[in-house]
């Protein structure tokens, strides 16, 4: 009976195993492989300010192709065109406090010289900061709901002053000067406070109040740290502030005005890198960087204790707002494999809406990659967080080729949101690790300093050592591993095929440094506030460190570059600018090594335009099958077909 039993118990497992077998199988056959214009046929949606009589939501989205700014009422319904540019993307701020006229803005094809706009009511459209290459920023409005708050370097280049606005007729009057380098971060709602910040170096800044009777300066922190200005309390009696003092992370304080005092209101296992009140000050929104993922708490502002907010599963809310008078809440809701949707929420009622379907409607949810969070040893012990997408047809008996993703910066984060360049590659085969290599932010102030005065070396060790534990996982093919990155993840690109040539197999440069020193002598001057803090994380151009800074740019170093590379770059870039890709196309084009260039004339650092993606997008997923998918080409020698490639890549 034993046997028989055994004997059953085995025909079970086989037949489960052929059908495992099967399964997989089929899983990846059923894997359906979408084109770049079905995952860029995918909406993305930003904003949510809500219409005075709560009627209306305002948002900003690229339906369109480029962004332009709609409505949508507030408990779900057809989106109605505001804007209908086909050049420049234009963004909702916000919807005036007491009627529907619509706050815009807008820059000049990624040129970041962003100016203000007024939708009047007439749907006539006013540019209401005109002053030709100034920028400004909204600030918010005031607690009368009679002007608006902005900031602007017309004055000076490399200052912001500001500015009160009547919402009447527009004129408006400077409320405060900065000749010395300070960021204004907020301000108090009677106008008397602002908050204003100095950059000491990558994490600390000091951090002041400036009280506008007395003309007093009051510095908050008392030792060096990481300090932000976060909000004041609806009674004026409160300065907000979050501080990384005397820990690794950074926690919420509160500092009475009256009596100087402080008190710890909020500290958790990550950074808090986010706070403030609703427009009644029931609400505290606190919002805290959990491993790369937005994790938000609404509090009661009178107990301090949480509200109930909406369960949306494996999903995340990741952003919420409110209307002036309390009664609704909007979210954005998504996760790194579903991009965000818009929610709207009564808090009295408890009813949502969702007001957006963001995901297009062709691609089947679950051919998309949810991401999980990895950790690695790097050359030193140094442990190095990363996130990490595995294609659904990945397995031992399936290796699949992949990519080390290098976020910008230098001191950004990857975090567990949706990418569709990501999953796009991810969808085609490819893995996608992405590095959050030392000098990142997130994981501490300690390991966020890491990288400080030897970028492309220690912080280029980190993305090595992504790559050779990628070789270790048994889904991965190890001998087709590549890196790519925009901006400084472009940079570390660019080192990674100078400095390390041998490592990586190909390299994807997305607008990404190349010249240091050129680089840091031309930032835009609206960037003077924190320009001696980045040339502490960097190096002093004018100083002795350009020696240094000379050696880490791989334009210096062109020579050394073996393996394909493609760059792309935007013509309007203020950044990082054409010039720098240009030169290093140029410099490795000398090798014989296949390289591409992907030039756009109307974007800057980033590309909005949708037509202008699906065509970054499609030539690097192209440059990828063909130079990374590809069977190595014989060590003795190259095949013809491999001399035409790079004779038509060096064209």
């Amino acid at each position: 009976m034993k046997l028989k039993l055994l004997g059953f118990c085995l025909v079970i497992l086989m037949f489960s195993c052929k059908e495992d077998t099967k399964d997989k199988a089929m899983a990846e056959r059923e894997i359906q492989h979408y084109t770049i214009e079905q995952f860029m046929d995918n909406e993305a949606v930003g904003g949510g300010s809500f219409s005075a009589d709560n009627s209306q939501v305002l948002v900003s989205s690229n339906r369109s192709g480029i962004y332009n700014v709609y409505t949508i009422p507030v408990e779900g319904g057809e989106m109605t065109a505001v804007t209908q540019s086909d050049s420049t993307s234009i963004f909702a701020e916000s919807y005036f406090p007491n009627d529907n006229r619509m706050l815009l803005s807008a820059d000049g094809n990624g040129d970041e010289i962003d100016h203000l706009f007024v939708r009047e009511l007439d749907g006539t459209i006013k540019d209401i900061t005109p002053e030709k290459g100034a920028k400004s920023n909204f600030y918010g409005w005031s607690e009368d709901d009679n002007y608006l708050y902005f900031g602007s370097n017309k004055r000076n280049p490399k200052y912001f002053d500001i500015y009160k606005m009547s919402i009447d007729d527009y004129t408006s009057e400077m409320i405060y000067q900065d000749d010395t380098g300070l960021s204004f971060s907020g301000m108090s709602d009677d106008e008397n406070y602002f908050a204003l910040s100095k950059n000491l170096n990558t994490n600390d800044t000091d951090l002041f109040l400036y009280n506008v009777n007395t003309k007093e300066k009051i510095k908050i922190n008392d030792n060096q740290s990481g300090n932000s200005a976060e909000d004041f309390s609806k009674d004026h009696s409160t300065f907000y502030y979050t501080t990384d003092d005397g820990s690794e992370f950074a926690y919420l304080m509160a500092y009475d005005l009256a009596t100087k005092e402080k008190k710890k209101v909020a500290e958790k296992s990550w950074d808090i890198m986010g706070s403030g009140f609703t427009s009644q000050g029931s609400y505290l929104v606190i919002y805290v960087n959990e491993d790369g993922k937005n994790v938000i708490e609404v509090l009661d502002s009178q107990s301090m204790s949480p509200i109930d907010l909406p369960d949306f599963g494996d999903k995340s809310i990741t952003s919420v707002s409110f209307s002036d008078d309390e009664k609704w809440m909007r979210m954005y809701v998504g996760g790194s494999n579903a991009p965000s949707d818009l929610y709207t929420y009564n808090l009295e009622t408890k009813a949502q809406h969702k007001l957006t379907n963001v995901l297009n409607s062709a691609i089947n949810a679950e051919d998309l990659v949810t991401a999980k969070v990895v950790r690695y040893k790097s050359f030193d012990g140094t442990v190095i967080p990363a996130i990490y997408y595995v294609p659904h047809q990945a397995s031992k008996d399936h290796k699949v080729p992949a990519m080390v993703w290098v976020h910008g910066g230098p001191g950004g984060q990857t975090r567990q949101g949706f990418s569709s360049l990501i999953q796009y590659m991810v969808n085609h085969g490819y893995a996608v690790l992405a590095v959050n290599n030392r000098g990142s932010s997130g994981y501490g102030k300690t390991f966020y300093q890491m990288d400080d005065l030897n970028h492309g070396e220690k912080d280029l060790q980190d993305c090595v050592e992504g790559k050779n534990w990628l070789a270790t996982q048994p889904e991965i093919d190890g001998d087709k591993i590549g890196i790519i990155g925009g901006s400084y993840g472009g940079y570390m690109t660019m080192a990674a095929l100078t400095y390390t040539p041998e490592e990586f197999d190909v390299g994807v440069n997305i607008y990404g440094v190349t010249n240091w020193i050129r680089t840091l002598k031309s930032i835009p001057p609206y960037w003077e506030s924190f320009r001696e803090s980045l040339y502490l994380e960097l190096g002093d151009p004018y100083s002795a460190d350009s020696t240094r800074l000379k050696r880490i740019s791989p334009l210096f170093h062109t020579d050394k570059v073996t393996k394909p590379l493609i760059v792309l770059q935007g013509a309007q870039d203020p950044r990082v600018l054409q010039v720098e890709s240009d030169e290093i196309v140029a410099g490795v084009r000398k090798n014989n090594v296949p390289v591409e260039y992907v030039l756009f004339e109307d974007e800057g650092h980033g590309f909005i335009k949708k037509e202008n993606q699906i065509e970054a997008y499609s030539r690097i997923l192209k440059f990828l099958d063909t130079h990374l998918k590809k069977e190595k080409a014989p060590v003795d020698g190259e095949t013809e077909s491999t001399e035409i490639e790079v004779e038509d890549a060096t064209k």
